[in-house]
């Protein structure tokens, strides 16, 4: 039974998953138990304990939510540090043309 304010869809960090595992692999407890312990479902831990044995450290990447804005930003600052170095490009064309150009001097 959830009470008042309970999430059912918890969300929990790789560190969080891989530890939970961990405790499971060095403990000679059931997955009901140490699942009950560590407060969260017998499904969920049996789910990361799969997902452990089939990519080790590399599992848990998480929802790419991270990479995707990380993403967005970088291409925001490229297109920044472009029109930066077009300004300068066209600065240092106009600062090198020599002196007196159209003049008869």
């Amino acid at each position: 039974m959830l009470l008042k304010g309970e999430n059912m869809t918890q969300k929990y960090d790789k560190e969080f998953k891989i530890n939970a595992v961990k405790v499971y692999l060095s403990n000679e407890k059931s997955i009901e138990k140490i699942a009950l312990d560590l407060g969260i479902s017998r499904a969920s831990l049996g789910h990361w304990i799969k997902q452990y044995w089939r990519e080790g450290e590399r599992s848990f990447p998480g929802s790419g939510h991270v990479v995707e804005e990380e993403l967005r930003a970088l291409k925001r600052e490229l297109y920044i540090v472009r029109q930066e170095r077009d300004i300068l490009k066209k600065a240092v064309a106009i600062f090198s043309e020599p002196r007196g150009k159209g003049t008869n001097s």
